[in-house]
C-alpha cells in the first residue's frame, strides 16, 4: 500500500517562536483524582497510517478520528491516578485554562541545563494553548488537509494536551528546520532527549510503533510532563501514558 505524506504547518511559525519565551501535557506524583494541578509549525512529515478504533474500553462507539461518538465536553479535567489526562477518550473542559505548569517549565529548564553540558539546546517552542488557540489551528489543518487527515496529528478542540499546560514541544536551538518534524528524532539532539527527557520528568507522548494506542501519529518533538518517578518508570517499561494508566481499549 503507498503511503501518502502530510505536511504540518503552523498558521505562523512567527507567533510560535514569539511566544516561546512565554510559553512548543504537570501535575506532581502526588495528586489525588479530580484534584487541580499547580499552578505550530515547520514542515511535518507523517506516515498515514490508519489510526482508526471501533470502541473504546467501555464499548462506545468511536468515529473514523478515534473520538467517542456524541461525547461532549466535561464541566471538570479527568484525572486518574493523579495524572490530568487528555486524549481522544477524556475531553477537558472548554474553559480549562491552567496557562503553561510551572513544575513542568522548571523541569525543562533543568533538563535543558544538562543537555547544554553534552552540546545540546533546547527551545520548549510550543507549550500551553488555550481551547481558542486549537479551534483556530485544528480548523485550518482541516480546511488544508480534510478531516480524516487533521485528525492523525492535531487534536480537536478540548482534546489537545497543550491545554493542560503540560505537553512541551521541543526543538534543538538553531535547527529551527526541524521543529515539529519526525526528522528531529533522527539528529543527535533529539536522540539526545528521547534517551534523557525521563530523568527530568517528561515522556515522550506518541512514541513511533504506539498510534493505535495513543491514537496520533508518532511526534518524536512532543514530551509530556508527568514528574520524574511516574515517567521513569513508563520509560523503562517502554510504554505510552494510556498503557501506564491502563486506559487502552
Amino acid at each position: 500500500m503507498s503511503k501518502k505524506r502530510y505536511y504540518r504547518f503552523p498558521i505562523a511559525l512567527a507567533s510560535i517562536l514569539a511566544i516561546s519565551g512565554s510559553l512548543l501535557v504537570g501535575c506532581d506524583d502526588q495528586k489525588t483524582e479530580n484534584q487541580p494541578s499547580k499552578s505550530e509549525q515547520k514542515a511535518v512529515t507523517h506516515d498515514t497510517t490508519s489510526i482508526k478504533k471501533t470502541t473504546t474500553n467501555k464499548e462506545q462507539k468511536v468515529d473514523a478520528g478515534g473520538y467517542i461518538e456524541g461525547q461532549k465536553l466535561p464541566k471538570k479535567p479527568k484525572y486518574i491516578k493523579g495524572i490530568l489526562v487528555a486524549s481522544k477518550q477524556y475531553p477537558l473542559p472548554a474553559d480549562f485554562a491552567p496557562g503553561e505548569n510551572k513544575d513542568a517549565r522548571n523541569a525543562f529548564e533543568e533538563l535543558n541545563a544538562a543537555a547544554q553540558l553534552d552540546g545540546y539546546k533546547f527551545n520548549a517552542f510550543s507549550t500551553y494553548r488555550s481551547y481558542d488557540r486549537q479551534v483556530g489551528l485544528y480548523d485550518a489543518y482541516v480546511k488544508r488537509d480534510g478531516k480524516k487527515a487533521a485528525d492523525t496529528y492535531s487534536a480537536r478542540p478540548g482534546y489537545s494536551e497543550h491545554q493542560t499546560g503540560l505537553a512541551f514541544d521541543i526543538g534543538a536551538v538553531g535547527d529551527e528546520a526541524d521543529f515539529a518534524d519526525n526528522k528531529f528524532g533522527a539528529t543527535k539532539a533529539g536522540q539526545w532527549l528521547a534517551k534523557n527527557a525521563h530523568k527530568y520528568g517528561f515522556i515522550m507522548r506518541y512514541p513511533e510503533g504506539k498510534e493505535d494506542v495513543t491514537g496520533y501519529m508518532h511526534e518524536s518533538w512532543h514530551f509530556r510532563y508527568v514528574g520524574k518517578k511516574i515517567a521513569t518508570e513508563i520509560y523503562n517499561k517502554n510504554e505510552t501514558l494510556e498503557e501506564y494508566l491502563g486506559i487502552t481499549d
